[in-house]
């Protein structure tokens, strides 16, 4: 989605929105932006090429940009606590289990794991 904004920025498209339909195209822009922030991480679609569409100029844009941005990342701030506790706990599991394990066991185990992540990553790349 990032490499699409940049690909149309380089462009001449402009996109233009007319004052009467932004009361209802901006919700639908901000729920779309999340699913997409959602789904791909990238916070800027569509919700910047909106708002260059409804006029606002370079300091404008900026500005919104950067309020969109920060409430986005505060946004998913609870749920990456969250997920920090799990993170925590697993990290400690592992101290346990490495101090338990021997040496060659720990290795193959290691690098079976990442055979097996690096075939999902690539298979699941390749049938997507």
């Amino acid at each position: 989605m990032l490499a699409l904004y940049g690909l149309l920025g380089l462009t001449a498209v402009e996109f233009a929105v007319p004052a009467r339909l932004e009361p209802w195209l901006s919700p639908l822009i901000g729920v779309v932006t999340g699913v997409v922030t959602a789904a791909t991480g990238v916070y800027m679609i569509p919700s910047a090429p909106y708002l260059q569409a409804i006029g606002l100029k370079k300091d404008a844009l900026v500005r919104a940009l950067g309020l969109s941005f920060t409430v986005a990342t505060i946004s998913v701030a609870g749920a990456s606590l969250l997920a920090l506790a799990p993170a925590l706990l697993g990290v400690v599991l592992g101290q346990w289990v490495r101090a338990r394990v021997r040496s060659e066991t720990f290795r193959i185990c290691f690098f079976a794991g990442a055979l097996l992540l690096g075939a999902h990553l690539m298979l699941r790349t390749v049938l997507l």
